[in-house]
């Protein structure tokens, strides 16, 4: 892997379009502990430890905004996902830089 990520987005541009109505397709790729901590609401949970062998539960036809805590394990799922044709966006920044509710 040579570290490629296709598209990126804010947090903030996330949150906007949430907030709008949009029916946004979001996996959270942190541990368990860390999803249970707190999470975007309607997002998946599919730690990137699991990606790998689990990546046939999600839609290939549908962009991906893949999250994480900060934004590298994120972008390292994008890549994967997307050498196996998915379309994915990195939030960068992760939830580090979430400013609204988490459930």
């Amino acid at each position: 892997m040579a570290f490629k990520i296709p598209r990126e987005i804010t947090p903030q541009e996330v949150e906007a379009r949430l907030s709008q109505g949009e029916r946004l397709y979001m996996v959270d790729v942190r541990e368990p502990d860390e999803w249970a901590a707190g999470h975007v609401a309607g997002a998946v949970h599919l730690p990137l430890s699991q990606l790998a062998g689990r990546r046939h539960e999600l839609e290939p036809g549908r962009e991906l905004i893949v999250m994480c805590r900060g934004g590298g394990r994120s972008g390292l799922a994008c890549e994967l996902l997307s050498e196996h044709g998915f379309r994915v966006v990195n939030m960068k920044g992760g939830l580090i830089a979430w400013t609204g509710e988490l459930v």
